[in-house]
């Protein structure tokens, strides 16, 4: 069983000395990585403590990138510090109201 943090602690863990970052609730400590990073370390110390998912989808990740964070994965997010992305309103659903003029 993974081990599981909370953000709190993930927070703590926001500088050159020790980085960790979450990318979609799993937790990753690139500390080692951050001198072999491509884009540079600046870019993952910027995200270091907090919730990196959009930034690492937004650059494209190559199917290689993603196959090296399983060298850097330490853990989950604890359930209750999850975000929870909100579905988006079916396209299908009516409001009642129609758009075709009346009298």
């Amino acid at each position: 069983m993974a081990k599981v943090f909370k953000l709190e602690e993930i927070k703590e863990h926001n500088n050159g000395k020790s980085s960790w970052l979450i990318i979609h609730d799993k937790v990753y400590d690139v500390t080692k990585f951050l001198d072999e990073h491509p884009g540079g370390e600046e870019v993952l110390l910027e995200q270091s403590g907090k919730d990196a998912t959009e930034s690492f989808e937004d650059v494209g990740h190559s199917t290689d990138a993603r196959e090296l964070m399983k060298d850097y994965y330490i853990g989950d997010l604890h359930e209750d510090d999850r975000v929870v992305k909100p579905s988006k309103p079916s396209s299908s659903s009516t409001s009642g109201s129609s758009n075709v003029p009346t009298g």
